[in-house]
């Protein structure tokens, strides 16, 4: 089944389509070239700006983690060996702090299907059974509808540079981010003691980077969009865990 069909979908990519396209006619008189892939960075910024109050919350949930951190690692030593106890001791904790354990869960997943949604639209060649237009476009040379495999592949590998480019920034930004959270949440790290902690810091410390490997194998547009909500969530986690402190 093709999802962009469906009677509420179709109808959201296709006006975000329009939306992206007027954006880029708009900018061709000024950027040239360049109106496609800007039009696509400034949709991507307009998007996250909307979901900025569904950040504050999840950035709120995060410190209230934190804060509780040291109390919650104090009752896993107390009642780690019973599960019945442990369990009714963080649920008192959590409601004597009045603090949701999902707090942080329904953020994330409220955002989910916008953002989704965002994505679908770069990485459909057509939707609802009309070609997206949006994919035809170029940055240096590179159709937005390739990715660095296919461009590699193509007679364009000349021009691949500009996607090794954006994942060489977005392996930059994701790296940050790890450790900006690192930084944050210095008790999420795991326990050298337990059993599996090495491997567990390891998962930890290359998986953020499954992103970039999403993202060489997307479309560039898609390409774009990831680049420009990694380094937007990047800023603005760091606003807004100063501001929430």
């Amino acid at each position: 089944m093709d999802l962009t069909t469906l009677p509420v979908i179709a109808p959201l990519l296709h006006g975000g389509a329009e939306l992206v396209a007027a954006t880029a006619a708009a900018l061709s008189p000024v950027v040239g070239g360049l109106a496609a892939a800007i039009a696509v960075v400034l949709l991507t910024l307009a998007v996250r700006a909307l979901l900025v109050p569904l950040a504050v919350l999840q950035v709120r949930a995060e410190r209230d983690r934190r804060r509780l951190a040291p109390r919650v690692a104090e009752l896993r030593q107390r009642y780690g060996r019973d599960a019945e106890r442990l369990q009714r001791a963080m649920q008192e904790l959590y409601t004597d702090e009045k603090v949701s354990p999902l707090a942080g869960c329904l953020p994330v997943l409220a955002q989910a299907p916008v953002l989704s949604l965002v994505y679908a639209l770069f990485t459909h060649a057509s939707i609802g059974g009309t070609t997206n237009a949006l994919l035809r476009a170029t940055l240096a040379g590179v159709p937005l509808g390739h990715s660095l495999v296919v461009t590699l592949t193509s007679p364009l590998w000349m021009h691949a540079w500009v996607v090794v480019l954006l994942l060489v920034v977005l392996a930059i930004v994701v790296e940050l981010a790890r450790r900006a959270n690192a930084h944050w949440n210095p008790a999420a790290a795991p326990d050298p003691a337990v059993p599996g902690a090495a491997a567990t810091a390891a998962i930890g410390r290359f998986a953020p980077f499954v992103t970039v490997v999403f993202a060489a194998i997307a479309p560039l547009a898609a390409a774009l969009y990831v680049v420009t909500s990694a380094a937007w969530t990047l800023g603005e986690r760091a606003v807004l865990r100063r501001v929430l402190r």
